[in-house]
């Protein structure tokens, strides 16, 4: 009895291990392809769910169905105005073949990026070389308010520089160039972009020191004008100032004038009323102003200067 039981068992578990090799799940996010002794066999599956194969003969390869991303290296480029820069390109794309992404690059996806280099770097370089600096930094023939420095040292011919292309347009013309060339590899490429310009080393720093250099130009200039304002400030105030003080003055003069005459008159009025009075108020001023504890004065007995001590000491 134990013998039917244990074999029973084992033909259940055997069972249940084929049968576990028979199926799979395909996730939405993945697409897969069926080997058979090493070689593809029938159509890539792209639908997510529960598929079957043959137990232990066939092999699954899974790939990505989502959208992958590609970053290139930094490559040299002179534009055709012998302009030596730095492109850094990246893009996206997605395997939409893989029976011929796994038979050209046989599912690597680091062997994919590799392709992807070798093409998109060379078509990158074809279009910016066949083009002006300013077409593949400007997209549009906007007006800059900038200096030539500033925009990046682009000379610009009679004064201006119109854009055919632009930035955008030679982006995409590298998108169509570059995708032609994909779907032998499986592959779609959905985009391309460049994500930085810059000048090599040596010309960088020549167009630094010209950006500088008009700054300094342009500063030089401001504090120049800013002097001359001053200066003209300067002399609008010293004007005021003097059409200020000329009034003033004439004002305090008239003002004086006038003190004086009344003063005048009331000295006249009083030495009318009583000359002698006048006489010795005046006589004491005189003593204060010219006589104090460090006066020294030689007279004679009879100076009519003292007569009023001399009245005193009778």
């Amino acid at each position: 009895m134990k013998i039917p039981v244990i074999a029973a068992a084992v033909i259940a578990v055997l069972g249940l291990i084929v049968l576990n090799n028979a199926y799979f799940v395909v996730d939405e996010t993945e697409q897969v392809i069926i080997l058979q002794f090493g070689k593809p066999v029938g159509r890539p599956i792209k639908d997510a769910g529960l598929h079957f194969k043959v137990p232990f003969i066939q092999a699954l390869v899974r790939f990505e169905k989502r959208v992958l991303e590609w970053d290139g290296d930094e490559n040299q480029i002179p534009t055709s105005d012998k302009k030596y820069i730095w492109v850094d390109t990246f893009g996206r794309w997605r395997i939409v073949d893989p029976l011929k992404y796994y038979q050209s690059v046989r599912g690597d996806e680091r062997a994919a990026q590799s392709r992807l280099d070798d093409i998109v770097d060379s078509a990158t370089r074809n279009f910016i070389s066949e083009n002006l600096l300013i077409e593949a930094v400007r997209n549009s023939n906007r007006e800059l308010k900038t200096t030539v420095e500033e925009e990046g040292g682009f000379e610009m011919e009679g004064g201006e520089q119109k854009i055919d292309k632009g930035r955008d347009q030679i982006t995409k013309m590298i998108l169509l160039k570059a995708a032609q060339a994909m779907p032998e590899f499986g592959i779609e490429l959905l985009d391309v972009r460049i994500k930085r310009i810059n000048y090599i080393d040596e010309v960088r720093q020549k167009v630094y020191e010209r950006m500088i250099s008009e700054r300094k130009r342009i500063a030089e200039k401001s504090r120049s004008e800013g002097q001359g304002r001053k200066a003209e400030i300067e002399g609008e105030r010293e004007k005021e100032f003097q059409i200020i003080t000329s009034e003033a003055y004439r004002k305090a003069q008239e003002i004086k004038g006038k003190a004086d005459a009344e003063a005048t008159r009331i000295y006249a009025e009083s030495l009318g009323k009583d000359p002698d009075f006048y006489s010795f108020i005046q006589t004491l001023e005189s003593y204060k102003n010219t006589i104090n504890t460090n006066t020294t004065l030689i007279l004679n007995t009879d100076s009519e200067y003292l007569k009023y001590f001399k009245s005193i000491s009778k």
